[in-house]
């Protein structure tokens, strides 16, 4: 069964089989071990779109290491302050990646990041991009040359459900980024029913979340959920308007992709370059779509509805957040009535309520959105900060 179609932004392909990421993640487990990590301790992801992306989180499960990945647009400070507060120590990086032709320096801004990090010991570095970087003799390894001697197989740590499987960074509104806690066996349940659910994942679909995995998106809907369910995934390396704005369509149409999840800041921008670009491709393999990361305004998701699926794909808007882990709030497709720029009602097993400043339930109108009751992938905790975890989210109301 293939898991991964992956397309670089260049044009380059690759096509890896279940089996093939099962023997890349167990040699890059024991890699990682090698290195001196083991159960319990960080390790930082900083990544392109690519599928050692994917394989680093999945070894980091399989040996119980706590991965935080950085989405590979951040700034070294941004980075730095991640594997500070997590104390990691190891961060998997690249030489580089691709964004719209230029090379975007990973290795570079990760050296100027781990400077003032003295709990990192070693980089281990993916040759993507093939630009000049630096090696630092003794801490810095090559990817490829540490798995061209790695074992083939990778005895997995036994965990308990609530031991820690991620720390996931958000920014937030204020203050300094909060280290979301995410757990082994409840997260795992979560993504993989809803993934299951929302999208109708059948044996033959090819799924596209088009989400980068440094988001909880990527981590959620990319890496755990299909994957739990053997999808067949494509993962692009690119942005939708490089080297042309039918980027999108044009790998729709090649791997006839069946569910395609994206967000509505990408569909306003499709409406803005106009539907030449969609209607010059073949997107009849589109059986489903999906949107995520905000709300989505009526008017892109008729558009979305119409342009890109031809009126006869249900639109599943999905709310939830890092902090969720999952889906909470999302049609089934073909059982929920559809309305547009409405992501309907909670999933079976969700008890979300609207509420008044002071709690009490509005029967018309708007307010607060709440969750009454626990769900399986809940957030944990803030990373070593429980205060701020209680204080944040679960002090305004009783």
């Amino acid at each position: 069964k293939i898991a991964f179609l992956w397309e670089g932004e260049r044009g380059e392909k690759k096509t890896l089989s279940y089996k093939n990421v099962y023997e890349e993640v167990n040699k890059l487990a024991n890699v990682i071990k090698s290195l001196g990590v083991g159960k319990g301790d960080r390790v930082a992801i900083y990544m392109p779109m690519i599928p050692e992306a994917a394989f680093a989180m999945l070894a980091c499960a399989r040996i119980g290491a706590v991965h935080t990945v950085v989405f590979g647009g951040f700034s070294a400070d941004s980075l730095k302050g991640r594997i500070q507060d997590a104390q990691a120590k190891l961060l998997i990086t690249a030489d580089g990646g691709y964004r719209r032709g230029k090379i975007v320096p990973l290795k570079e801004t990760s050296d100027q990041a781990v400077a003032e990090c003295p709990s990192i010991k070693h980089l281990l570095v993916v040759q993507h991009a093939e630009n000049a970087i630096t090696m630092n003799a003794g801490r810095d390894v090559w990817y490829h040359e540490a798995m061209g001697q790695a074992k083939k197989y990778c005895e997995p740590e036994q965990m308990d459900a609530e031991d820690i499987l991620y720390i996931l960074y958000t920014s937030g509104t204020t203050g300094k980024p909060k280290g979301i806690i995410h757990t082994t066996g409840g997260y795992m349940t979560s993504v993989t029913a809803t993934t299951k659910w929302v999208f109708d994942l059948k044996e033959e679909d090819v799924f596209w979340c088009t989400a980068d995995v440094g988001w909880v998106t990527g981590h959620s809907y990319i890496v755990y959920g299909p994957m739990a369910n053997a999808a067949t995934q494509v993962m692009f390396e690119g942005t939708p308007d490089y080297p042309q704005r039918n980027r999108f369509w044009k790998i729709i149409e090649e791997y006839k992709v069946s569910i395609f999840y994206t967000a509505p800041t990408a569909i306003r921008a499709f409406m803005k370059w106009g539907t030449q670009w969609p209607e010059g491709c073949d997107l009849s393999s589109l059986r489903l779509l999906g949107t995520v990361g905000e709300p989505i305004n009526p008017e892109a998701w008729v558009w979305y509805y119409e342009v890109i699926g031809k009126k006869k794909c249900p639109v599943v808007d999905t709310w939830w957040q890092t902090e969720t882990g999952s889906i909470l709030i999302a049609p089934l497709p073909a059982i929920t009535p559809l309305k547009p720029g409405s992501a309907t009602r909670p999933l079976p097993g969700i008890e979300a309520a609207v509420l008044t400043e002071d709690g009490k339930t509005v029967e018309h109108g708007g307010g607060y959105l709440s969750i009454k009751s626990p769900w399986p992938s809940m957030l944990r905790g803030i990373w070593g900060d429980q205060q701020r975890y209680i204080d944040t989210y679960w002090s305004r109301w009783e």
